[in-house]
């Protein structure tokens, strides 16, 4: 990776996140972006309103759908610190060696749901068809290759709550195989009513900002947002010399093939993924300094999460510090992925792991080392000695069983922020 971008609950900009992320609070938030009568929860990670100089900067803005613009603005910002021109109408387009890889679940939903509201109620004006032009699950990946210019492959992924991770997975495996020079992977989703209150029917969500591993956890909180990746060989980034955030070293995934929502009691997917992406990469369950985690804070999930940690890290399980990114900016859905991988990145080459925010005790059936308190340094690394970086797994696993694993690592020698951190 060789550059990094991001919209959050916690603003526009990767630097917003881990600021967001180092202060231990949580940006979850009373929802305002529609009415949540009615609803169990009235919470979300909602990202706040755009810079003005947005609406300037980007060409279409206008007619972006909102996740269409947390997806471009991450993109640029990746493309930005991987020391490439800005776009504008003087830049080059990036062209056929390049590809787009992104996960969502909601594209232009919203602004479906809005359009829809126009044509019934004859309220807010009329129902212009521009409100549907990114309906289409593609619309944020589109929306990034037109406005850059890339006529490589573009690819739009929809595995629930895996996706994000697993376009980052069919990424590398498009670099490895020399089919692109460089991709642009991660995903982008805003939210919208159709699975805010889906959620809510299923009494997934929580009435109060989400505790992940706790006792008296009660559920999730969506969220939105986007996350990108900027990833090339190092062979290719060291002749454009340009600096190596970090390495996405594998990634693995598997199906439950177990039930439509609920996850497989013992875990088994989860730890298939965890092991096939711990292979991926060429490195034992001994090599990873923390995890962190999909800990959405559902009874269900975090259970069956933790007894595939279990299953992986065996008897170093309750020794290995785990985290959850959603429990400070919401489930991000299909996207959620892509923004961890990014919080992921971001903890490796800070060299300390950013906290879980959430009061309550731990769920007594977990001996799970989460960080809360404030961010944790990270000690020298699990294997390799000396000079030896360190290694993260990100997980996300989603409805249908859906499950991808992702391992990273710090450059050799990287264990320091790229700004101050406090």
């Amino acid at each position: 990776m060789t550059g990094v971008g991001a919209v959050s609950a916690w603003g526009w900009g990767s630097d917003a996140l881990w600021d967001g992320l180092l202060s231990g609070h949580t940006g979850v938030r009373e929802a305002e972006r529609f009415d949540t009568r009615g609803q169990r929860s009235h919470l979300a990670g909602e990202v706040p309103a755009a810079p003005a100089e947005m609406a300037s900067a980007f060409p279409g803005w206008r007619h972006y759908s909102r996740a269409d613009r947390f997806a471009v603005a991450a993109a640029v910002e990746a493309c930005r610190q991987a020391g490439l021109e800005a776009p504008d109408a003087a830049a080059e387009p990036l062209g056929s060696e390049i590809g787009v890889f992104f996960g969502g679940s909601t594209a232009g939903m919203a602004e479906g749901e809005e359009y829809f509201h126009r044509l019934t109620s004859g309220a807010q004006g009329p129902a212009r068809l521009r409100l549907l032009a990114s309906q289409q699950l593609n619309g944020p990946s589109d929306a990034v290759a037109r406005l850059l210019g890339v006529t490589g492959p573009v690819r739009a992924f929809s595995s629930a709550c895996a996706a994000g991770a697993l376009a980052i997975g069919v990424a590398l495996d498009s670099l490895r195989c020399g089919e692109v020079e460089a991709a642009i992977a991660g995903g982008a989703d805003s939210l919208c009513r159709l699975t805010y209150s889906g959620f809510n029917a299923l009494r997934a969500v929580d009435a109060r900002p989400c505790r992940p591993f706790r006792q008296d956890r009660g559920g999730l909180n969506l969220g939105e947002g986007a996350g990108v990746l900027f990833l090339e060989p190092r062979s290719r980034a060291r002749r454009r010399g340009v600096r190596v955030l970090a390495e996405l070293m594998g990634s693995g995934a598997s199906c439950d093939a177990h039930h439509m929502t609920a996850p497989h009691p013992r875990g088994d997917g989860a730890a298939q993924a965890m092991a096939k992406a711990l292979r991926d990469a060429g490195v034992g369950a001994d090599a990873i300094d923390f995890i962190n985690a999909h800990g959405t804070g559902t009874p269900h999930n975090d259970a069956s999460e933790w007894r595939a940690i279990e299953q992986v890290f065996g008897t170093r399980a309750p020794r290995i510090a785990v985290t959850s990114t959603k429990a400070s900016v919401g489930h991000l859905l299909g996207s959620s992925g892509a923004l961890e991988a990014i919080a992921t990145i971001q903890c490796l080459v800070a060299g300390q792991v950013h906290s879980t925010p959430g009061d309550g005790e731990i769920d007594d059936s977990f001996d799970v080392d989460l960080v809360r308190g404030g961010p944790r340094r990270l000690a020298g690394p699990a294997a390799g000695g000396a000079g030896s970086p360190h290694r993260a797994i990100s997980t996300s696993f989603g409805f249908g069983g859906a499950n991808a694993a992702l391992v990273f690592a710090a450059p050799r020698g990287a264990a320091v922020p790229r700004r101050p951190t406090s």
